[in-house]
């Protein structure tokens, strides 16, 4: 199990909103699951935003939270440093929504990026 990151070294953020709702998705899920935040190739504007629930792998850098952990793997950290993962509820749709201030370039949709 890696070290886990301190509030101070915080490479990724959560909003409030977002941290409520990972916990009450975490909630229906099994014992030792986190949310894993990713890239990966393809989208519109070259790569796209993974959000999942698993497991901590081997090499994963960990953000704690109270109550639950976010999974990095190696490759992805390098494009999220300094990333705010937002939750919106409205009328103009419902999810959560990425801030990514190394983008140079975003989709209209905010699902993928560019750097």
């Amino acid at each position: 199990m890696n070290t886990p990151s301190t509030s101070n070294e915080r490479l990724v953020m959560l909003s409030p909103a977002a941290q409520t709702q990972v916990r009450a998705l975490l909630d229906k899920e099994k014992d030792g699951t986190g949310l894993r935040l990713g890239i990966k190739g393809g989208g519109c504007s070259g790569l796209s935003y993974v959000i999942e629930f698993t497991e901590e792998k081997k090499d994963d850098t960990v953000v704690e939270y109270p109550d639950f952990s976010v999974f990095l793997d190696p490759k992805s950290t390098l494009y999220l440093k300094g990333i705010l993962l937002d939750f919106q509820d409205g009328l103009t749709g419902k999810g959560f929504v990425f801030s990514n201030p190394l983008a140079s370039n975003t989709c209209g949709c905010g699902e993928s990026f560019s750097l």
